[in-house]
């Protein structure tokens, strides 16, 4: 006696019947699979590092389990509330200006009526992002330079006197966000530009039909329609509040703006590569993760339940 197969072994003998006939598409898979098994998923086992006196010369294994140790010294310790309170600043200030500017500047060039100056402006817009981190601290430097830079040259002609950018602390922020905002703008527009390119011209036409002005057509309909997409990056970006690239602060870094701009990643670095405490330094690591997968998860429940829009 014969059964009739499941609808469960159907949907898989089709999953496979298709997976076959699509076999060759899969190794394109291969290459994106080994880089995050082996920078991504293989270091998670380092993790155990935190929890051990962890030395080079005994191995991963061999070196004593501390157990919380290091997070209880680095709790402890004077440069915790300064890291942490500097690593959630810059990035919440990145967060809370750079993503308006690339809505504005997305909304903006929707509106273009000419697609040559829209083509043009969206390149100029964009080209910053593929500039090298170094080059770009290396233009910030050119420019607030207080012998030949042009903002001290124009401060010096209007009567002023040169000011020492670099070395006032309550600079380095605006600095670091405005040369930031310069840079990433034109290319986060990119996204909500294929966003708005989703929404039915219909609306326009019917809102012009009733009179809408075009700033009412923009708050009224391409805002809602990209609503979902701002939610979504919002989600993603809040997975990073507690992670700042340590590049651009270790090359726009010195003595004396070290108070505000030391972050965890730098704090990290200086004391894992430099010092050599490995398991503190992992520790620290550690817990900037740990809370940025927490932020990843409150905020994805937020969405979905103001605007039903999360990652899973």
């Amino acid at each position: 006696m014969t059964h009739a197969p499941s609808t469960a072994g159907k949907r898989f003998s089709a999953l496979r019947k298709r997976m076959y006939a699509t076999r060759e598409l899969y190794f394109f898979l291969i290459p994106a699979l080994i880089f995050y098994a082996i920078f991504k998923y293989w270091p998670i086992y380092g993790m155990q590092i935190a929890f051990r006196n962890y030395s080079p010369w005994l191995g991963m294994m061999k070196s004593p389990w501390v157990g919380m140790r290091n997070f209880n010294i680095f709790f402890a310790s004077a440069d915790c509330i300064r890291v942490i309170g500097n690593t959630i600043r810059i990035s919440l200030l990145q967060l809370a200006i750079g993503m308006p500017f690339s809505i504005l500047l997305a909304l903006m060039l929707n509106m273009m009526r000419s697609q040559r100056l829209k083509k043009v402006v969206q390149t100029v817009t964009y080209a910053p992002h593929f500039i090298s981190t170094v080059v770009l601290v290396g233009i910030v430097l050119t420019v607030l330079s207080p012998y030949s830079g042009v903002v001290n040259i124009v401060i010096r002609k209007l009567g002023g006197q040169p000011v020492y950018f670099m070395a006032k602390s309550k600079y380095f922020l605006p600095i670091y966000i405005l040369s930031g905002i310069w840079q990433e703008t034109g290319w986060g527009a990119v996204i909500y530009m294929a966003a708005l390119a989703s929404v039915n011209p219909e609306l326009h036409e019917a809102a012009i039909v009733d009179g809408a002005t075009r700033l009412k057509r923009v708050w009224h309909i391409d805002l809602p329609c990209i609503l979902p997409t701002i939610v979504t990056m919002l989600i993603l970006r809040s997975g990073q509040v507690m992670t700042v690239g340590h590049e651009k602060i270790l090359l726009l870094q010195n003595p004396i703006n070290s108070d505000v701009s030391e972050v965890i990643s730098t704090y990290t670095y200086k004391k894992g590569l430099i010092n050599g405490d490995f398991g503190y330094a992992t520790a620290a690591g550690l817990f900037q993760s740990a809370v940025n997968f927490l932020l990843l998860v409150l905020v994805n429940r937020f969405g979905r339940f103001v605007n039903d829009v999360s990652l899973w």
